[in-house]
């Protein structure tokens, strides 16, 4: 099992796996809030592209977080799993949603700062995370990226259960993970430093690429 020193070193590895987009002008990085920003803000540096910020915001089971009928995005965009939320009374998708909204809400007016809506209308947009366990949350971003008007979309991350990795090539128009390994476990396995990251080192990385 190779480990990574930290999310910047997982970013310089993940970039070298991204040359072909190398000063493509229709490419915007989007690192998923938050720990994708900082493997982000590296592959950003190394593409030459515009790196911004995707808040997702799984919505889960009332009884099963982790579990989820579906995603919100910024802009308004919801994303239903139908047979999953079918399960559910609308006042207890209403009352889930809400919550989330309101937390997607804060993120979005905390990291735009200012800065104009996300809008990735033609744009070939390149989600970076520091992995996938599961992959709903990835999932989701595709199709938030999609409805948000991008022509293409790529997943891209250092590390990725092998089960979410083929879903997110199935989902996405092409899923780079630099590495697979068979007994995935947790993302944080694969980091000597896996520290929550803080709003601020968020808001610090779009404005160091801005």
């Amino acid at each position: 099992m190779t480990t990574y020193r930290d999310r910047s070193e997982a970013g310089r590895i993940l970039a070298d796996r991204l040359t072909a987009l190398t000063g493509q002008s229709d490419v915007t990085v989007l690192g998923l809030v938050r720990g994708g920003v900082p493997v982000a803000q590296v592959v950003a540096e190394r593409l030459g592209a515009p790196l911004d910020v995707l808040v997702v915001r799984k919505l889960g089971m009332p009884w099963a977080p982790e579990v989820a009928f579906g995603a919100l995005g910024p802009g308004g965009v919801r994303v239903l799993n139908d047979i999953v939320a079918s399960q559910l009374e609308p006042t207890e998708i209403a009352d889930v949603q809400r919550r989330e909204q309101a937390e997607l809400d804060r993120r979005e007016q905390l990291y735009r700062a200012g800065r104009p809506p996300l809008d990735l209308t033609g744009r070939t947009a390149v989600i970076v995370d520091d992995g996938l366990a599961t992959g709903a949350t990835a999932r989701a971003s595709v199709q938030v990226a999609r409805q948000l008007g991008a022509h293409r979309v790529v997943i891209a991350v250092p590390v990725g259960a092998q089960e979410a990795c083929e879903m997110l090539a199935a989902e996405a128009d092409e899923a780079i993970c630099a590495q697979r390994p068979v007994n995935f476990g947790a993302v944080g396995a694969y980091y000597d430093d896996f520290h929550e990251i803080s709003d601020e080192e968020v808001t610090e990385a779009l404005t160091a690429t801005a």
